[in-house]
């Protein structure tokens, strides 16, 4: 990659339209994340049955994004990316057509869940291409970018015009042209990603050596503690994301087949307000990447990310019960955890940092920790919220994010360009 010509002093141009791909493809696939439960509960089925879709997408991404890293070296990240696509198209049709169509809930949970092997493959394999082709003290700049390009496309575009066509096409339809995004998001990442070149030595090994190296992203999380430890904290770092997108529709809107009068939002201000989350992640997403590089990537995590993120996630329930159907007061929590959330964006460079020579594996433990959060998040919602309401749900989040701040004290990585090693 040396000879090509380069971006910003360190990424190479072909890169930066995985980054436009990872865009297009995360917006079609995130089209439905703020609609689809309470779409499922419109159908007939419970808020329990609608959660635990979610749950086995989630369980079945997290399987997918563990294997992703060591996957993408084994074959080539290409190669794996095309993997993901496919799986992705072919399984949201038939969760379309035998699932969703025929309102046939076991096929809607068999087939929803493996689609859920698709997007981690397609996304996590591209961080591989990024990992060796870029200097290590650039890890996190890079990783803020690319979650600025999954927020562009989750947020800014699977956010806001679902709001318009929903109201245009309908729901159903909307889930139909999320197939066309992916579409155009895979193709032009297997267009433009085609000639980029990593390391061939794992691609090299036999089929014996390959289920080695894929059994490395089981042991590491055992063998190195502070593996161990920093998965805990990227798990934890997401689960407000998620919940939110699930239980918030109850809680504005209402859910009047289950006796919930909700505070008089329509679904348009909600898709509104979830837009201007992930909108604001997209800037501070590369703010945090770069200033992680500066600060200290696990000082940043605990202070922002967790300590900062305790209140984001407690003002999604006090904010608008205090001010009750007020839009813009309702964007304050947006916009609160918009800034905490992205504080978390150094781990990446935390894990590859750990185990230098196993970046592969160390980044299928990061992206199963990532995928776990989304099924821990459906969890903790189904479970809590029966018991505790939607203000539960929110408190134990927010606990999870105080665990999440003292666990970086015992987590010890050398950052590169710091002074010395950084003791969090």
């Amino acid at each position: 990659m040396n000879s090509q010509k380069l971006l910003f002093g360190f990424m190479p141009l072909p890169l930066i339209w995985g980054y436009i791909a990872i865009a297009i493809f995360m917006a079609g696939d995130g089209f439905e994340m703020a609609f689809l439960s309470k779409y499922i509960t419109n159908m007939g089925f419970s808020q329990e049955q609608a959660t635990f879709v979610f749950t086995v997408y989630a369980f079945v991404a997290a399987i997918a994004a563990w294997s992703s890293g060591v996957i993408a070296e084994v074959i080539t990240p290409q190669k794996a990316m095309l993997a993901g696509f496919a799986i992705w198209v072919v399984f949201h049709v038939l969760f379309m057509t035998l699932g969703i169509g025929m309102h046939n809930y076991p096929l809607m949970v068999i087939f929803y869940g493996l689609r859920g092997f698709g997007y981690p493959l397609f996304i996590y394999s591209f961080i591989i291409l990024l990992i060796h082709n870029l200097p290590q003290n650039k890890i996190s700049t890079a990783m803020g970018w690319f979650w600025a390009a999954y927020s562009v496309g989750l947020g800014t575009i699977g956010g806001l015009l679902p709001g318009y066509t929903n109201s245009k096409i309908g729901e159903h339809g909307t889930l139909w042209l999320a197939l066309i995004w992916v579409a155009v998001g895979g193709l032009l990442a297997l267009f433009a990603l085609r000639k980029v070149k990593i390391s061939e030595e794992k691609a090299n090994l036999s089929s014996s050596e390959k289920i080695h190296e894929l059994t490395r992203a089981i042991t590491i999380l055992f063998t190195n503690k502070y593996i161990f430890m920093s998965a805990l904290i990227r798990i934890i770092n997401t689960i407000p994301l998620f919940g939110v997108a699930i239980i918030m529709p109850w809680f504005l809107e209402g859910d009047p087949k289950h006796n919930l009068a909700g505070l008089g939002f329509k679904n348009e201000e909600w898709q509104q307000i979830w837009a201007l989350f992930l909108t604001i992640t997209i800037f501070t997403n590369v703010l945090w990447g770069i200033m992680g590089d500066h600060i200290g990537w696990l000082r940043q995590v605990r202070w922002i990310g967790c300590i900062c993120g305790v209140f984001s996630c407690l003002a999604f329930y006090y904010v608008p019960l205090y001010f009750g159907h007020n839009y813009y007061a309702a964007m304050i929590p947006a916009v609160m955890l918009g800034i905490t959330v992205a504080a978390f964006v150094p781990m990446t460079a935390v894990f590859t940092a750990l185990e230098p020579n196993h970046q592969g594996a160390a980044v299928s433990i990061y992206n199963l920790s990532a995928s776990l959060s989304q099924s821990v998040a459906a969890i903790i919602a189904g479970a809590v919220i029966g018991i505790w309401g939607i203000s539960g749900v929110l408190w134990t989040y927010a606990g999870l994010y105080v665990f999440a701040a003292i666990l970086t004290y015992f987590i010890k990585v050398d950052q590169p360009k710091m002074v010395k090693t950084v003791r969090n």
